[in-house]
């Protein structure tokens, strides 16, 4: 028994028309949409509703304004839930009840003020095509060159990042109620998480800062290359949305990744190429720090349409070794 990994997140904001193009340029499919809420959903089905913060259904907020309110769990199975349920039923705002469609979910309050919630997961098995790297040892791409993507198509919300007041607290409870793993951590600062022993990196990162802030730091999406990090985060660059930080990479979880400002709350990232991690892994111990955080970065991200550093100039010639 173990939860799989993230099947919905829900947004409380306060521009549903911003939204729903931001995430359309995203890559998400539009499913469904009313005056108060917009339901997308990734390719493997994982979804990400975008309620008005006037919606009476929405749980409470851990931070004023646009925010995540609510992360929903899969599992594999009703006796998943069951088992779940026994463990979490004395936790605040226990919740075992039916969504408008029919599906069983259950959930509570987590230390750090959060709607958790767990249902019988809806995502389906994708297969995509992926750009093979090849290197000095192993080279399985031949007489194929890799891909270059004109956007990205996300795949599923790959992991969820908060600030907590609490993390020693906050990281006990994800492993003791739902069985998450450690897969590395700033100590007493931070906690990388996952939820089997065998999975990417990180499901769950939980960071403290000095403030005692408690939010949202970013929703991630996983794509399906590093190709697909680029391809996306130049689209997403051309249709005017404004990056944080990237391209780049994580030398923690050695995935690449590009951050952009979310107007639904906090950060959004694409991001490939994770570490895999089994029950053998130890857990390492990281002093926080820029470089900890990127091994290398692009500050402002590139220019969609030149290809280049923002506010760099564009490319001229037909040869980049071309003289004037």
């Amino acid at each position: 028994m173990s939860v799989l990994g993230i099947d919905q997140i829900t947004y409380g904001a306060d521009d549903l028309p911003t939204c729903r193009r931001f995430f359309e340029d995203w890559g998400l499919a539009l499913k469904s949409e009313t005056a108060s809420q917009l339901v997308f959903e990734c390719l493997n089905g994982c979804r990400v509703v975008v309620a008005a913060l006037g919606n009476a259904d929405l749980p409470p907020a851990i931070e004023e304004g646009p925010t995540l309110r609510e992360v929903v769990w899969g599992v594999e199975s009703d006796a998943d839930l069951d088992r779940y349920a026994a463990a979490i039923a004395h936790d605040p705002g226990f919740v075992d009840g039916t969504t408008v469609d029919g599906a069983r979910r259950i959930g509570c309050i987590d230390p750090n003020g959060l709607a958790v919630r767990l249902q019988v997961s809806r995502k389906r098995a994708v297969d995509v095509d992926c750009g093979a790297m090849n290197t000095w040892n192993a080279k399985p791409r031949v007489n194929q060159p890799a891909p270059i993507y004109e956007r990205a198509t996300p795949i599923e919300v790959g992991h969820v990042v908060f600030f907590v007041d609490d993390v020693v607290g906050t990281s006990a409870f994800y492993a003791q109620r739902f069985g998450f793993v450690s897969s590395d951590s700033y100590p007493n600062r931070g906690a990388f998480m996952r939820c089997a022993e065998e999975g990417g990196h990180h499901d769950l990162f939980l960071l403290q800062i000095p403030s005692g802030k408690r939010g949202l730091n970013h929703v991630a999406f996983t794509v399906r290359d590093i190709h697909e990090v680029f391809g996306g985060g130049l689209h997403f660059s051309r249709r005017g949305w404004e990056t944080q930080l990237g391209p780049g990479r994580h030398p923690v979880s050695s995935a690449y990744f590009w951050y952009f400002k979310n107007p639904a709350g906090g950060l959004i990232e694409y991001y490939a190429d994770e570490d895999q991690l089994t029950a053998e892994w130890q857990p390492r111990e990281f002093e926080p720090g820029p470089t900890v955080f990127a091994e290398w970065a692009v500050d402002g991200g590139l220019d969609g349409n030149t290809r280049r550093q923002k506010n760099a100039e564009g490319p001229k010639g037909a040869f980049l070794t071309e003289k004037k």
